[in-house]
């Protein structure tokens, strides 16, 4: 299989792990299918107060074959190819916010998945970190972040990403 082929399966199998929790926690996913402002989906939950407006939050899907972050860590490093999908992310935004979700794979496709006669397992999870506000030094031109590994992205995890907008609050506070 081709570099691009493989890449465009990677991105694929995060689309519909982003999906299926977005299902589980009551959302609406709708992928980007241009590049708009580094945005790869919106995710959306109606309003938990009749007459009141939706939450909603931008993500940035990565998913990469070259970390192994370690459970035992409070994080892992992940370097952006390019300064601009960092920007993207940092910017202050009013709404939607916007957060990175970084999927972690094997390299052997064939890992990613396991079947049996009562459920499909996905065997590799993501997970989400806000970047608004931080600031990449001057010249770098691929940054590199840092991702808490408590933030695994699962149906509880948006539902209080999603909570905490309702309410005005920063996703930068620790969980």
């Amino acid at each position: 299989m081709n570099k691009n082929t493989f890449t465009a399966c990677m991105e694929q199998l995060q689309e519909g792990y982003v999906a299926s929790v977005a299902a589980t926690a009551g959302c609406a996913m709708t992928a980007v299918r241009r590049d708009i402002y580094g945005m790869d989906a919106l995710l959306a939950r109606p309003p938990v107060i009749t007459g009141k407006q939706e939450a909603s939050v931008y993500v940035q899907l990565k998913n990469t074959t070259t970390i192994r972050p370690d459970p035992s860590k409070t994080e892992f490093s992940y370097q952006f190819k390019k300064r601009e999908y960092f920007e993207h992310l940092s910017l202050v935004r009013s709404t939607p916010k916007a957060i990175l979700v970084v999927m972690v794979t094997s390299h052997r496709q064939m890992d990613w998945t396991r079947a049996s006669h009562d459920r499909l397992e996905l065997n590799y999870c993501c997970y989400w970190a806000s970047l608004e506000g931080q600031i990449a030094k001057e010249g770098v031109a691929s940054p590199t972040i840092r991702v808490p590994t408590a933030n695994i992205f699962d149906a509880s995890s948006l539902t209080l990403i999603l909570d905490k907008l309702d309410r005005g609050e920063s996703l930068n506070e620790q969980h």
